[in-house]
């Protein structure tokens, strides 16, 4: 029986789209996870791919029948600069597989091998990486934010050569395409337009086919990525999540998060706030995300001017008025976000300053973003719920001046607080991968062969509304001493 019903329509685009080639061989595959409830929802059978010759396909050994492996080619402006070729240097599509939720997906092997666009590197994943794409996409997913997945991660038997040699890895990603930013500035690069067309073409029938038949068919499409991306960034600044290298190679057409390298969530509530090894200057500090993304978006709008219109000058105009719905897209998923945290459900002109003025006092007090939120669900409950949040702030003072006004606030709305309390659980995780608990997972692996840690917090992120006994380690933020103040990006 064939592991993947493949269905290939990126294999179909013209050969300057990709390098056909397959992936490398690893000396012994061996089995880390199989995500059965994803596979499940891929119409795959886990039991199948968790056998050798399952383990097998993951690693890059065997390639599955109706596979057409490829690398894509893309550009990217990393960290401002440009690039006029990156590509996929270190991964391979197998190709697509259309669930039976009659959803397309992506089947790509991360860490197989070199390609044509792997610029020197061995195109090879190490463990821990591997490890922290596939706890913290699945993070992801349970908090409800559109996200690449981890289907499968696998070992190679074989080392890889970093700072130090360290054991390899491949991570099976599924993603709704690898379609990027970088994919469509690869072309512009080129000035090939007609490359140009047949992408954005392939771009609106893959992931907004209800526009297909619009009268602007490539502005609208402009308006629609601009959209979700306004919303995705949202989304991740209402839990804390800080992207950490959000080049245009990492920004996707379909709007989920993609390239887990140095991310991180916060623990401190610091808008200031970066963990990225390589991100000197703060490019991509938490509360510079926005500005990135509409940086990113500005960067596809240029790509997209000679399907806007025939001159340049109407073309600009066309694409600045898409580029300015992302701000007020913005604002309204941060705003509306904001209020479920906070327990509001009938907006009042005055709920942002109320918010603003949380944060801010969150700041000057070091308060643990995710539990401080949390906290407030109980004290929404009922005043005998403010000791816990007193108990975040530095000077507890701050909160009992925040808390009065927010008392009034709640006093407006007609939710009974039991149900209100209920429903701000619902957007407030109690857990999150915390960078000190990625960390010890990926130590416990990499020096000492034992998964379990992982596992442990795979569990635990899965679940992250849910407060679960025996699982209160996993809320807490660090000590001093296991404080992790910088991420690396893996490659």
């Amino acid at each position: 029986m064939a592991l993947f019903a493949f269905d290939n329509s990126y294999a179909r685009l013209p050969d300057r789209f990709y390098a056909k080639l397959p992936p490398t061989p690893v000396a012994a595959p061996g089995l880390v996870r199989v995500n059965t409830a994803l596979a499940a929802t891929l119409g795959l059978d886990a039991a199948a791919l968790a056998a050798p010759d399952g383990v097998a396909a993951l690693a890059g050994n065997v390639v599955p029948e109706g596979a057409e492996p490829l690398a894509q080619a893309y550009a990217g402006h990393q960290f401002g600069g440009f690039s006029p070729q990156l590509g996929d240097g270190r991964a391979i599509l197998l190709g697509e597989v259309v669930g039976p939720d009659g959803l397309r997906r992506d089947i790509q092997l991360k860490g197989s091998g070199r390609t044509p666009y792997s610029r020197g590197g061995d195109g090879r994943a190490a463990l821990g990486p591997v490890l922290r794409e596939y706890v913290i996409s699945e993070a992801m997913f349970a908090l409800g934010i559109p996200t690449t997945r981890s289907l499968a991660a696998v070992t190679t038997g074989q080392p890889v050569y970093r700072e130090t040699p360290l054991p390899g890895a491949v991570l099976t990603r599924v993603a709704a395409s690898h379609l990027r930013v970088g994919t469509f500035q690869f072309f512009a690069a080129r000035q090939d337009v007609d490359a140009l067309r047949t992408l954005a073409d392939y771009a609106i029938a893959r992931h907004y086919p209800d526009i297909a038949q619009a009268e602007e068919p490539y502005r609208a499409f402009l308006g629609a990525v601009v959209g979700r991306q306004a919303r995705l960034v949202a989304q991740w600044m209402l839990v804390g999540f800080i992207h950490g290298v959000m080049n245009t190679d990492n920004c996707t057409i379909s709007g989920e998060t993609i390239d887990y390298g140095p991310c991180a969530f916060m623990d401190a509530y610091d808008p200031n706030t970066v963990f990225s090894s390589i991100d000197h200057g703060g490019r991509y500090a938490y509360a510079n995300q926005p500005g990135i993304v509409h940086w990113n978006l500005t960067r596809l709008a240029e790509t997209l001017l000679p399907l806007l219109a025939e001159a340049s000058e109407p073309a600009i105009e066309i694409a600045k008025a898409e580029l300015a719905g992302f701000a007020p897209a913005f604002e309204d998923a941060w705003h509306a976000g904001l209020r479920r945290k906070l327990g509001l459900a009938q907006p009042r002109e005055a709920d942002l300053a109320l918010a603003e003025d949380l944060l801010a006092r969150m700041q000057a007090n070091a308060a643990d973003f995710t539990l401080t939120f949390r906290a407030l669900c109980g004290a929404a409950a009922g005043p005998e719920g403010d000791a816990a949040v007193r108990a975040l702030f530095a000077d507890g003072a701050a909160y009992d001046g925040w808390a009065g006004a927010w008392r009034a606030r709640l006093a407006e709305e007609a939710t009974a607080p039991a149900a209100r309390a209920a429903a701000m659980q619902a957007v407030n995780p109690a857990i999150i991968p915390r960078n000190h608990r990625m960390e010890a997972a990926i130590v416990a692996a990499v020096e000492h062969g034992d998964l379990s840690v992982f596992e442990a917090l795979l569990d635990a992120v899965a679940r992250p509304f849910e407060d679960r006994p025996g699982l209160e380690r996993f809320t807490l933020p660090p000590e001093p001493e296991e404080r992790v103040l910088a991420t690396f990006c893996g490659t």
